[in-house]
């Protein structure tokens, strides 16, 4: 019987993969009854930690072992996400932590779970912690394989000591370099060339080895740090690839998270898109996903960054076009695949802000979990020191009330470094709402603009550190990526986000990129010390409309939001700028974030004024007649769908 492709393609990885006994040495110890439970597996991109994860997997399967393995990149970063991504690869349909951690016991003897580019998956470190991890049965390890080395707060929890293990993935020894490019048909004079420059880096060995096919005297290499010389490599290997349509296909592709045919079909409109995906697929640097091409990341931003220096036009273009198709695919997508294009619609942005905050770059030192009623003390020392008398009782009356609402960031050792109130609209009791002065002033607003009904606002209460109080902190960054899961978990309902600083100019900055406004008539002054409250409104579409909202401004689109100015809340005319009520700037935002489809009055009276729809309401048309008056020559882009509603109209 002849064997199938994927089959040869395991053969020939199989046979390319060299050294790392060290490394497999101490995932096979995890195995033991003795072993480690807890595996980090960790090393700079490119360095072959999936390659390691592949060819450990395959020979604890062949040794009995049930091998249960998750791409964190199709992983929805919260414990929904995560349990569903859990139940869907070992077959189970509960999705209850408890059910599915003693499945996972009952696979076999032995199993493991292993979680591939877990770098992206850092919004959950803490609740995996935790949670997770110490309900899983004595025969279940966890492996981590990830950029970043694991978090101090790991080790420091009670009674792991060697339950848990790091291990870091150095570079490939010359001998090994040695036997890699020999492996992959390189002879002697060559691998003599290609070794100095690539200092045993497994991708970069692999770009140079393709390079040099094209080059044999290896002249163009020379001596320079990893990510030069992988940046270095990758254009020498775009500039041997000799099919133009190959390379523009590539330049294209490296703009996005994840190549989909679709969006080349968008990317290219002139190119068969069938034929373009085999292009790519072919590559060296070019996994095939679950969910589509992914094009090694080292390579990618290198690629893409060379693009953005040496014609910026073309790469805003093409990520223009990427929004634009996954805008039109994310309005069917749901669960799973909603996830999914909203990490897509995160890979275009590329403001740091918002980068840094769903997907951090660096390795965080602080953990952030919930308050224990042990920890009691020491919140309150670190309220009482920062706060004011009366802002001081109101936060710890919180505290009384729902402990549930406190998280604590710890440091080193278990030490609470930090802590942070967050409330929800839909469980806190309206009474103690209004009895807090500054959680009163929120309540008071969402009365006055009510959100639709099953909407949820998020309410940042306070967050305090030991050393700095509310100030820009190791803490408070700590704080605000603990926020990011909880917009992540709280999604499609999360609609506002409602915060307190006592300086504004600290935060001025990023929070007016993050779409925060200023609530300056609601300032409360509590014994001398002024409290001011912002609020985020998400929008319609929660999260995911936010985020897109964020990439169509940076990527110069008007979203089908031409007619509005969002942060002046303004109609923009040619002829004149021309301010919005509430209503009318709620209705319009509504239709232009559907241009072209029919919206019903009912759907407008309940993501609009919060309401439920009852036959004889004639308020949005009241709202409509008043906004096509102020459109003046543009007013019949908003046409009345006979029998259902209205619909905005492209210019």
């Amino acid at each position: 019987m002849p064997q199938r492709m994927s089959d040869l393609l395991a053969t020939q990885a199989h046979q390319a993969f060299v050294g790392r006994t060290a490394e497999l040495d101490a995932l096979n110890d995890a195995l033991g009854r003795d072993g480690a439970r807890v595996v980090h597996v960790h090393g700079i991109a490119g360095i072959g930690k999936t390659a390691l994860l592949e060819r450990f997997a395959k020979q604890a399967r062949d040794a009995g072992v049930t091998v249960v393995r998750l791409d964190c990149r199709n992983v929805e970063p919260t414990e929904p996400g995560f349990l569903k991504a859990l139940s869907h690869a070992i077959g189970g349909g509960d999705q209850d932590i408890g059910a599915l951690t003693a499945r996972l016991g009952d696979l076999g003897p032995a199993t493991v779970l292993a979680l591939d580019t877990y770098e992206v998956l850092r919004l959950l470190d803490t609740w995996l912690c935790r949670v997770f991890v110490p309900m899983l049965p004595e025969n279940v390890r966890l492996f981590l394989f990830g950029r970043q080395r694991p978090l101090d707060t790991w080790a420091d929890m009670p009674g792991w000591g060697r339950l848990l293990q790091s291990v870091a993935i150095s570079p490939l020894s010359e001998t090994e370099a040695r036997d890699f490019l020999t492996s992959m048909g390189m002879n002697a004079e060559q691998v003599a060339s290609i070794i100095p420059p690539t200092h045993g880096h497994p991708l970069a060995l692999t770009l140079a080895a393709a390079a040099v096919r094209e080059e044999p005297s290896g002249q163009w290499l020379r001596e320079a740090p990893i990510q030069k010389a992988l940046e270095e490599l990758t254009q020498m290997f775009l500039a041997d690839v000799g099919d133009v349509a190959t390379r523009r296909v590539l330049e294209g592709a490296a703009v996005a998270r994840r190549v989909t045919i679709s969006l080349l079909r968008a990317l290219f409109p002139e190119i068969a898109p069938q034929d373009a995906y085999e292009r790519l697929r072919k590559l060296p640097f070019v996994e095939i996903a679950s969910d589509g091409l992914v094009i090694h990341d080292a390579v990618r931003d290198a690629i893409a960054h060379s693009l953005h220096a040496s014609d910026p036009s073309r790469h805003l273009a093409y990520r223009r076009a990427a929004w634009r198709q996954l805008i039109t695919e994310a309005e069917a997508a749901a669960g799973v695949d909603l996830w999914r294009y909203t990490a897509d619609m995160l890979y275009l942005i590329e403001n740091p802000v918002v980068r840094e905050a769903f997907f951090p770059s660096g390795t965080p030192s602080l953990m952030v979990e919930h308050a224990q009623p042990q920890d009691s003390e020491a919140i309150a020392a670190i309220v009482h020191a920062h706060e004011s008398r009366e802002a001081a009782e109101a936060l710890m009356r919180w505290w009384r009330r729902q402990p549930q609402s406190f998280s604590v960031v710890r440091g080193r050792k278990g030490r609470v470094a930090g802590v942070c109130c967050k409330l929800r609209s839909d469980t806190a009791e309206p009474a103690w709402l209004l009895e807090d002065p500054i959680t009163a002033q929120w309540f008071r607003h969402l009365e006055q603009w009510p959100m639709p009904r099953g909407a949820i606002a998020l309410l940042c209460r306070r967050w305090l550190s030991v050393d700095e109080g509310d100030s820009p902190s190791d803490v408070q960054a700590a704080v605000w990526l603990d926020l990011k899961r909880i917009y992540m978990t709280l999604r499609p309902r999360l609609r506002r986000v409602y915060l307190t600083v006592c300086d504004l100019s600290a935060y001025a900055s990023v929070a007016e990129r993050l779409g925060f406004e200023v609530l300056s008539d609601r300032e409360v002054d509590l014994n001398g010390v002024t409290y001011h409250s912002v609020v985020l409104d998400f929008g319609p579409a929660s999260v995911d409309g936010w985020l897109s909202d964020i990439a169509a401004a940076e990527l110069g689109i008007h979203h089908g939001q031409e007619l509005l100015d969002v942060e002046a809340r303004e109609l923009v005319l040619e002829e004149d700028r021309v301010a919005l009520t509430p209503l009318e700037f709620g209705v319009t935002r509504y239709l232009a974030a559907r241009q072209g489809k029919a919206v019903s009055r009912s759907e407008l009276l309940h993501n609009v004024w919060g309401t439920r729809y009852e036959g004889g309401s004639n308020v949005v048309d009241a709202v409509v007649h008043s906004l096509r008056g102020k459109l003046g020559s543009q007013a019949s882009r908003i046409e009345t769908v006979t029998g259902v509603g209205y619909r905005l109209r492209p210019r």
